[in-house]
């Protein structure tokens, strides 16, 4: 382990301090007290502590985005993947996807990607919960540049809508979600949804079922929707509600981004089989380089099949199970902790077995206790483009925001 990385280490389980200004956070919302409101509510959604990395960890996650992002831009590779996925997948129809998020968790042995995201929630949150931070720690700094990030989340939209639709001027946006103001990140939609009708954008926060499907695309209420901001974890769009706006997607009539061809290319569980053999990205002629930044970046992951499930309940101790169609760490499974019973069920829907690589540790002190959470980091891009960190701060056995003194927290590097 290097100095910086090093240091990094030991201000996370010694440092105490508490850098979040949630006076300074609050007044930034002062022009917008439903805002106030949802935050007061979600007293677990910001934690009051930093995470700190060093430059060596954050240029190792760029290599392996840039990686991943050379690799899904091979024709051999979008075949491979096409040919098995959803056909709502197959076609490309100009965007690249908003706020991609790759997860990692930090190890000994350097940063390692535990999965990908299509629809990553969080990215605008963590802009404000990065402005509203106090010095801590001298010689740390933001990984990104801040000033501006606002312009940029907004230019990226505007770049998905030219992609697909040219010259065309975008006149409204949908952001779509089921029960969105139940979601327990709708202050982000209104965040959003701010963010845009500034830049003159007609905008709603939208549940499918409200989507009317026209001859000439999509419509809400009397408002024909350009483009969909897709929150949705109905990734290919398969429940009936989503319906006509798999019609109007497919024939070109709506830019929706990210989309089920973004999903199938980059979030499927299943392509981590095929990042991390050697046998596998040798036979679709993927660089050397290439190879080995992700063989090193991403931990060993296999599709659990009829033929190996006994081996890996043998062997169920190495391994952290996941749905290949899940989300949210949703029906996840540490291999220590899966029961006969849970595992007997989980032979009826696909998973993979990822080698365990448990996360980074914080200390935090919350009401006068010290207490050690669980830690990742979210790295959001956009086309290979880095445009912020976050981490989650969690107890237990998946990110929950329940978890006192835990939720997102901000990303210095040293």
């Amino acid at each position: 382990m290097n100095q910086y990385t090093s240091i990094a280490r030991s201000i996370n389980k010694h440092c105490l301090c508490k850098t979040l200004d949630r006076q300074f956070l609050l007044d930034h919302l002062e022009g917008l007290p439903e805002m106030r409101a949802l935050f007061l509510e979600r007293p677990n959604l910001f934690s009051d502590t930093a995470i700190y990395i060093s430059p060596i960890e954050f240029n190792e996650m760029k290599s392996v985005i840039y990686a991943i992002e050379n690799v899904v831009a091979m024709q051999t590779f979008q075949q491979k993947i096409l040919c098995r996925s959803s056909k709502t997948a197959f076609e490309s129809f100009g965007p690249n996807g908003v706020f991609m998020g790759y997860d990692f968790h930090l190890t000994e042995e350097g940063p390692k990607l535990i999965e990908i995201n299509t629809n990553a929630g969080g990215a605008f949150l963590n802009l404000l919960l990065a402005k509203a931070q106090m010095a801590c720690c001298e010689g740390t700094k933001a990984p990104v540049e801040l000033e501006g990030l606002e312009d940029k989340f907004f230019d990226i939209f505007e770049d998905e809508w030219r992609s697909q639709k040219k010259n065309q001027e975008l006149k409204v946006i949908a952001i779509m979600d089921e029960n969105p103001n139940g979601q327990f990140l709708y202050p982000e939609f209104k965040l959003f949804a701010d963010l845009f009708k500034k830049k003159g954008i007609s905008t709603f926060i939208v549940d499918p079922s409200l989507i009317e499907l026209r001859y000439d695309g999509l419509w809400f209420q009397n408002n024909k929707i350009d483009l969909v901001y897709n929150r949705s974890t109905d990734f290919y769009f398969d429940a009936e509600i989503y319906e006509g706006i798999k019609a109007a997607y497919l024939a070109g009539n709506v830019v929706i981004t990210p989309n089920p061809h973004h999903h199938a290319l980059f979030a499927d569980k299943e392509n981590l089989e095929i990042l991390t053999s050697r046998e596998e990205m040798r036979t679709l002629g993927i660089e050397t380089s290439v190879q080995e930044v992700l063989l090193k970046g991403i931990p060993r992951t296999f599709k659990v099949t009829e033929t190996n499930r006994s081996e890996f309940w043998a062997r169920r101790k190495n391994y952290f199970f996941k749905p290949t169609k899940g989300y949210g760490s949703k029906a996840t499974y540490r291999g220590d902790k899966i029961t006969l019973r849970v595992w007997e069920e989980m032979a009826n829907s696909s998973y993979i077995a990822q080698e365990l690589t448990p996360p980074g540790l914080r200390l935090i002190e919350n009401e006068g206790k010290q207490i050690e959470l669980k830690q990742d980091i979210r790295v959001y891009a956009y086309s290979g483009e880095i445009l912020l960190l976050a981490s989650r701060l969690y107890m237990g056995q998946t990110t929950n925001f329940r978890t006192e003194g835990g939720g997102f927290a901000p990303v210095f590097v040293i």
